[in-house]
Formats: C-alpha cells, structure tokens, sequence
C-alpha cells in the first residue's frame, strides 16, 4: 500500500498562518494537520505502508521536507518528495507523484481530518469517501445507484446534481490505471474549471469499466479556514480527551485552572490564569492574568492581561490588554 499526499497550495485561505507555515502543517491538539492525518491512514490501510509520498510547492524547503520524510519513518513507511510548482489542479497534483502510482493506493488531500472505520473495498476499483453536505457548489460530487456504486461525478456543480460532496479521501485498487488517465487528460489538455480534475480521469475511469463504491466517515473536519481549524482542534481534543500526556508536565502553573480537554506543550509558563476548554498551547508559550478558551496557540507566544476565544495565534505572537477574537501571524503584537 502506497499514500499520496498532494500538499503544495499555498493556504490562501489561512493567511495570515500561511505566510509563514504551509498549511498543512499548521497544528491539530499539538500534531500537524498532515501527521495527524499519515497517522490515521496508517491505522486504517489494513496493510503495512510501504511508502507516503509528499506532492509539495519547491518554495516549502528542506527543513519541511525533512519533517515530512520523518512522519512517514514514524508509521513505517519510506517518505519521498514530489514537487508541484503550479497548481493546475487536482489530477496534476496526484500525477506530480506519478513515481509512487503503482499498485494499491490511498489518496488524500492534506486540508482534512476524519473519524471513520474505513473499509478498503477488493470487490471494486476504488472507494470515494464522501460526506453529506448542505452546500454542494464547492465540492466534487457523486451521484450513486442503488447499491451504493457511483454513477456520476460532477465537480463543482452550480445546480443539485447530489448533496454528497468528495471529502479528499480516495483508494484506487490499479493505481497505474490512474495514473494513465490523469495522464491523458494532460497530454489532451482537458481541463474542467481551467485545471486538470481527478473527477475528470475518474469518471473516464468509470466509463471503461471501473467499479467505484462511496465510503462514509462518522466524522468530517475540514481545515481550509480560520474557524474551521478552531473548531476541528476543538473536536479532536474531544476524541483525544482520555489519551494520556496532552498536558505536559515540563511547565510552570501558579494559580491557574486548566480546563479539559486541552493539549499544553513542554515549557509553558500559566500565571493566574484560567485555560480551556479546547485550547492548544504550543512549547515556550507565557500566558499570565488571562482567559484562553477554544484557541490554537502556537510556540513562544506571550499573552498578558487578555481573554482570547475561538483564535489562532501565530508563533511569537504578542497580545496584551481585552477579550478577542483573533487570527494573527507570527510575531504579530497586538495591545
């Protein structure tokens, strides 16, 4: 089994985080998004992972590729970089790996976290995770028959065509097969919406033969914008409430309260304080005479006679003086 993870956009939505940290590997309750997710797959293969293959923008450097290579070392696997120097869509981006498109392969796109039992079915082509949502136009969308085998794939759509919307999540049985497809749709410059969609080289999958089921996840937790990485630190944090060891005990607490569930790094120093529920704090983090609540709080962060709630605050961050709703960058003062 081999897991691509196409990494490269630049997170424009996230900005300003992004500036600084590619998105991907921005933190979750004290792990990056994309760890955490290497991290599930792994669990869930059924089968020793032979390689996770990063598709990354050449801008992200050494340092990041190293990290990257080294959560692929902690699940098993060897890690290998691909790069993507122009985002021309989803297809694009999986064939950038084109080295890892052989035999079994897991696809997902590293902007979100799941919660689910997932089968990897050998009675079909592929598996397309797919999740209800209310608001179908973003998404790539499936329509299904009877027996939950997909019928159509429609990316974008503008009128209903199905309210089942593609989380990001794929497993193709023939990943050669793939890859000559999304191949095609290069070398034929066939693009949908101006980009090369693996919608596209799915659905002439599908009309030679493929067989694709959908898949459901119990829960889907996007990570595309401020807010919504809040909100999936908040949910994490609650699967991860009974592990042990998410409040560090390398720190300094005077009169403060923590709140569970909460993820406290090594080295923060609490001075009458009152943290959580749902708060992330990062290593050399100082919070004194403060309320922090539902907040990602990263490293080296100074936060002085201040109520903080559903915020991001970047590394550095210096905030003193009224309750907020924040999203700064790193090294950011605010007072």
């Amino acid at each position: 089994m081999k897991i691509i993870v196409p990494m490269a956009g630049m997170g424009k939505r996230m900005r300003p985080h992004t500036h600084t940290t590619a998105k991907p590997l921005l933190p979750i309750a004290g792990k990056s998004i994309v760890q955490r997710l290497v991290e599930d797959l792994a669990a869930v293969a059924g089968e020793p992972v032979e390689e996770v293959a990063f598709v990354v923008h050449p801008s992200f450097g050494k340092k990041v590729e190293e990290g990257l290579v080294r959560i692929a070392e902690q699940v098993g696997a060897k890690g290998t970089i691909h790069y993507q120097e122009v985002a021309l869509g989803t297809a694009h981006a999986i064939l950038c790996a084109e080295r890892a498109l052989n035999g079994r392969v897991i696809v997902a796109f590293a902007d979100t976290l799941f919660r689910a039992q997932l089968k990897l079915d050998k009675d079909c082509d592929g598996v397309i995770w797919v999740n209800k949502v209310d608001d179908p136009k973003p998404f790539g969308v499936v329509k299904l028959d009877g027996d939950g085998i997909i019928t159509e794939f429609v990316e974008k759509p503008q009128t209903f065509v199905s309210d089942l919307a593609i989380i990001g999540i794929y497993y193709f049985a023939d990943g050669g097969r793939l890859r000559e497809e999304m191949q095609y749709l290069v070398d034929n410059d066939i693009k949908d919406k101006g980009e090369y969609q693996l919608t596209n080289a799915m659905e002439n999958m599908k009309r030679k033969g493929a067989r694709f089921k959908a898949g459901a996840v119990d829960v889907w937790m996007d990570c595309g914008n401020k807010n919504a990485m809040v909100d999936t630190n908040t949910k994490v944090l609650g699967f991860l409430k009974e592990e042990p060891g998410l409040v560090s005990a390398k720190g300094t607490r005077s009169n403060s309260v923590v709140i569970p569930p909460c993820f406290i790094g090594d080295d923060v120093t609490l001075t009458n304080c009152v943290v959580g529920p749902n708060v992330s704090i990062e290593s050399g983090t100082v919070i004194a005479n403060s309320v922090v609540r539902n907040s990602i709080v990263r490293g080296g962060v100074h936060v002085q006679d201040a109520v903080i709630d559903n915020s991001m605050l970047g590394e550095r961050a210096q905030v003193t003086g009224k309750a907020m709703d924040l999203s700064i960058s790193d090294d950011s003062t605010v007072a």
